[in-house]
C-alpha cells in the first residue's frame, strides 16, 4: 500500500519488528502522538514508510551517544 505521496505505509506489526516491541506498543505511541498514523476505510492504522525511518533513526542516534557506563 502507498500513501497519496508515494511514500510506503506500513502495518503496526511491520513497524513493531522494526523496532522490536509488540505492536501494541506501535498503537500507544501513535495514539499518544509519538509517532503518526493514517486509518483506512475499515480503520486499520497505517504509518509512513518515511517516517517511521526518521523516528527508528533518530532513536538510534540518541542510543549511540549515549555514554557508556
Amino acid at each position: 500500500m502507498t500513501a497519496s505521496t508515494g511514500g510506503r505505509l506500513l502495518t503496526p506489526g511491520e513497524v513493531a519488528a522494526l523496532f522490536r516491541v509488540d505492536p501494541k506498543t506501535v498503537t500507544r505511541w501513535a495514539t499518544a502522538g509519538r509517532i503518526g498514523s493514517i486509518r483506512t476505510p475499515g480503520g486499520h492504522r497505517r504509518f509512513r514508510e518515511s517516517e517511521v525511518n526518521q523516528l527508528l533513526a533518530e532513536l538510534t542516534t540518541n542510543a549511540s551517544e549515549r555514554p557508556r557506563s
